[in-house]
């Protein structure tokens, strides 16, 4: 039987999870989210709080409200109904995409599919006008009893929208295919694309160049390959790997570094600072170090300045861990936190633009401890999230003697 317990929160988590109630979330909704409880995060909070000298808000007089003539007032109102008439038809013509084009109307069914699936968002009527069908000829459409090639779209249908949705509508078809064929059903790929593209179901780019993370120290001697790309273990804090990416804002580059655990691809630690300095690693293996307390365990990193550097290597032997290093410029020698920064480029960072490095912090944050190790699915960890995978293999693991 394994204990139910937890080790100290980081202090960056703790900060983090402050701000997220200083922006107005309630600690009720973030310990359903996160794992510590209501009156934990409360207790950070009150800490935060004394610490830093704070007061409650004050209350501010409302603004007096600007006085309008009738005839002001009616032109407002027949302005701002047109406006929502015309966000309405931007959307409709957004998620219809090729449906618009002249020579799509010789085949109304197109049209008809993507209405009915978008009946519940927008109005019939308006879908028809803009999409140059008739309403008699769609709901004659609707009326007719669905052929079973019909029938079994939609149940496929039904299957793509949850695995897309589950991925936070980053999966395209290409992987929502894989995901289905993994789960033992078997149908094309293009017939998936067909299905998403008329429900208006996309899924996101990756995002090409950016700064160099990777910069080897001239007079500094590298640790061997403990590793040599196989990246299999038997348990957990066997094999960490650890890199640095970057996120772009606003106001400068912010810098992310990761350690991942490879048995269960969990991030164990992690750490974002505006430089690239040594510290930036030691935060994140600090953090690592602490949530998992491991012995002789072996870090895997590339060759970069910060990772040979005297400070980081003296820490991983003070903490009895192993350093292993790839070979220069071969992303495949470290090619399991290259995946995660993937899998954060499609899913975080190439569908926001953040104004500030605060903002990317809090974003990077609630993807990495609130969707990808709680929630996120690995096909390699048999379709389960890093969190669930380590409960039921430690759950089943045999009691030690």
């Amino acid at each position: 039987m394994v204990a139910r317990t937890h080790p100290p929160y980081a202090p960056e988590f703790r900060r983090q999870m402050v701000e997220l109630v200083r922006a107005g979330r309630e600690p009720e909704s973030l310990a359903r989210e996160f794992e510590p409880s209501a009156q934990a995060i409360r207790n950070w909070v009150a800490a935060a709080d004394r610490a830093e000298g704070r007061r409650g808000p004050k209350s501010a007089s409302a603004p007096a409200a600007d006085v309008l003539t009738t005839a002001e007032r009616e032109e407002l109102a027949r302005l701002r109904r047109e406006n929502r008439q015309l966000r309405v038809e931007r959307d409709i013509l957004s998620r219809a995409g090729g449906l618009v084009r002249e020579g799509d109307r010789d085949d109304p069914i197109r049209v008809f599919r993507f209405m009915s699936a978008n009946q519940a968002t927008f109005r019939v009527a308006t879908m028809a006008r803009l999409l140059g069908v008739s309403r008699a000829g769609y709901y004659a459409w609707m009326s007719r009893p669905p052929s079973a090639r019909s029938e079994a779209d939609a149940a496929l249908l039904q299957q793509i929208r949850t695995s897309h949705a589950a991925s936070r509508e980053t999966y395209g078809a290409p992987r929502i295919h894989a995901e289905l064929r993994a789960g033992g059903e078997r149908h094309g790929r293009k017939r998936i694309a067909r299905l998403m593209r008329e429900a208006g179901l996309f899924g996101v780019s990756r995002r090409r160049g950016g700064p160099v993370t990777t910069r080897r120290g001239a007079k500094r001697r590298p640790a061997p390959d403990l590793v040599d790309r196989d990246f299999s273990v038997p348990g957990p804090n066997r094999l960490w790997v650890t890199d640095i990416t970057f996120i772009p804002t606003v106001a400068g580059f912010l810098y992310l570094a990761v350690v991942l655990d490879a048995w269960s691809r969990k991030i164990v630690g992690w750490s974002m600072a505006n430089h690239l300095r040594t510290e930036l690693v030691l935060d994140a293996l600090e953090m690592a170090l602490g949530q998992r307390r491991p012995r002789d365990t072996i870090l895997h990193s590339d060759q970069g300045s910060q990772f040979t550097s005297l400070a980081f290597g003296n820490r991983c032997r003070e903490a009895g861990v192993r350093p292993s290093m790839g070979s220069v410029g071969d992303a495949y020698d470290n090619a399991m936190c290259e995946s995660f920064f993937a899998s954060l480029e499609c899913e975080l960072l190439a569908r926001r633009r953040f104004a500030s490095q605060a903002e990317a912090r809090m974003a990077v944050f609630i993807f990495i401890e609130a969707w990808y190790n709680p929630l996120r699915l690995h096909s390699a960890l048999g379709y389960k999230s890093p969190a669930t995978f380590e409960k039921e293999k430690l759950q089943s693991a045999p009691a030690p003697p």
